[in-house]
């Protein structure tokens, strides 16, 4: 069993809110489209949710699952969530109807809360949802009259619900694409989500200033650096719901945005929009970066306006979020990510499992820190939802083995080398190649196919795809990006597909994909 998180903080995220509402209640704590709260107003909007839940059926252990854009409903619904001890599952807009279909069956999801389009995909797909009870309708532009504005209205708000909430016990649950080309849900505690804001608060990284979010919070790492740092911080939760530069640069301006987590491409274009003037990010300190390549350019500019060298953190779905992070030198080297957060340790490991010396590439491994204040804190995800085999995988003895390949140096940083699981990461979003070959390939004229991420200045990295058709098939690149397009999230579609006589394999049978970079004018390094 782990320790608790050190200090005197909150232990469980269903009490989160606690030590601002016995000292400042009405200081802000919730800012989005629809609505403005302070610590009070949100205790008792939870309050109203979790009673709304139970009296729908939800207690200990049931799944409530989510697909909203970043706005109060989304943060009010997790938080509720978790003072009933059920599991919260956030659902990524852009997936496709049969994707969402798929993790609410796989969750086994008892509530979906949905604004009405995504409501009306699920409805669409609904066999096979036997476990789906309940799907209520958020819409804050019906002036009132949605379900979820009356399930809110019509319950108690002054007391919480009577659960005993054990803070190691499964409160979460965050898919992520899998490499068998269907998603994997991480399973996280109420602890884990809390502790990397209870180090951002010890090292007083965020000062008190104010946490916006333009990532989406259907995104389980959102909510941990979101709203549960920030209401560890005693701050305030922006929670943003324009991710193009001018409505994103109002945001910041007018709520006076302190910190914010992004991604290369939509920050290098707050950076470079003629519309967005300085004194529109007169309030923003040093944004950092996670998940995502980060161009030479985006470090240019990025000096140019803050000053520093940008912040890079290396993390995963399964940590929960990042586990390292750079400083703000910004020495530019290729793959730096930075040190291990206080709570963890990186082990480099070779095939047989052995410790790589420094210096030499290996798997990237986590494992809670053997010393200091937060020795034996962490760990990793629990599980995998529904998959023993993919958890057995993946964590040995507590241990997390990540499929990343890197290595530690003689400073105590970590950098990047490759991807044995090979996902691409396009604009900060996830695209593991064996979801798209899946479709591709279900095309009867396609022998086989290749998905590949080719640089790109923006976004990090691109989604490109080969193909080898069977014998005397005709097969037209628009049909297979119209199929991509039927079943999979917009990202994740190729922006380009070739077609080659025969993919190169090795002895195994498997697709040489370095040998096909050539296709797009990319030397293999």
């Amino acid at each position: 069993m782990p320790k608790l998180i050190p200090g005197d903080g909150p232990q469980t995220a269903a009490d989160v809110l606690d030590e601002v509402l016995s000292k400042d209640p009405e200081r802000v704590a919730l800012v989005g489209r629809s609505g403005r709260f302070d610590y009070r107003s949100l205790d008792l909007a939870v309050n109203r949710a979790a009673h709304g839940f139970a009296r729908l059926g939800v207690g200990a252990g049931d799944r409530v699952a989510a697909c909203l854009p970043n706005d109060v409903e989304i943060v009010i619904a997790m938080l509720a969530t978790l003072r009933l001890g059920a599991l919260w599952v956030g659902i990524n807009r852009p997936l496709a109807p049969r994707e969402k279909a798929w993790i609410l069956a796989d969750c086994g999801a008892r509530l979906f809360l949905a604004r009405p389009e995504y409501a009306a995909e699920v409805e669409g797909e609904r066999s096979g949802l036997d476990s789906l009870e309940q799907v209520i309708v958020s819409d804050p532009g019906s002036g009132g009259g949605d379900p979820w504005t009356e399930l809110l209205e019509g319950a108690p708000e002054e007391t919480r619900p009577q659960v005993t909430i054990d803070p190691f016990a499964p409160a979460a649950i965050a898919y992520t694409s899998g490499t068998t080309g269907f998603p994997k849900g991480a399973v996280h505690s109420q602890h884990n989500m809390l502790i990397p804001g209870a180090l951002a608060v010890a090292l007083g990284r965020y000062a008190g200033a104010s946490q916006g979010v333009v990532l989406p919070l259907s995104i389980l790492n959102l909510m941990v650096l979101g709203p549960l740092t920030a209401y560890q911080d005693g701050t305030s939760l922006v929670a943003i719901d324009r991710i193009d530069p001018v409505g994103l640069a109002e945001w910041i301006r007018r709520e006076r945005v302190g910190n914010l987590c992004g991604v290369p491409t939509v920050l290098h274009d707050l950076l470079t929009h003629p519309d967005v003037k300085a004194e529109d990010l007169a309030s923003l300190r040093t944004p950092e970066v996670g998940g995502a390549i980060v161009p030479e350019e985006f470090r240019r500019l990025y000096r140019e306006r803050f000053g520093v060298g940008v912040r890079i953190g290396y993390g995963m779905t399964e940590a929960p979020t990042a586990v390292t992070w750079s400083g703000t030198e910004d020495a530019s080297l290729p793959g730096l990510c930075g040190k291990p957060q206080d709570y963890v340790e990186i082990h480099i490991l070779d095939e047989n499992g052995s410790e790589c010396p420094t210096g030499e590439v290996g798997e990237i491994c986590i494992a809670p820190a053997s010393s200091g204040a937060w020795k034996d804190v962490y760990t990793p995800m629990l599980r995998y939802w529904n998959n023993p085999e993919a958890t057995e995988k993946a964590l040995l003895d507590g241990v997390y083995h990540s499929g990343d390949l890197g290595f530690i140096a003689e400073d105590g940083n970590l950098f990047i080398r490759g991807r044995r699981n090979e996902l691409i990461l396009r604009g900060g979003a996830n695209v593991y190649p064996a979801e798209v070959e899946r479709i591709l390939e279900l095309d009867p004229g396609i022998a086989g196919s290749a998905v590949l991420g080719l640089p790109d200045e923006r976004l990090g990295e691109r989604v490109v795809a080969v193909v080898e058709c069977e014998p005397d098939a005709e097969v037209e690149a628009e049909s297979l990006l119209d199929a991509c397009r039927a079943e999979l999230a917009r990202y994740k579609v190729p922006e380009q597909i070739l077609f080659v006589e025969t993919l190169p394999r090795n002895a195994m049978s498997k697709v040489v994909k370095r040998e096909l970079l050539p296709l797009f004018g990319v030397t293999d390094s």
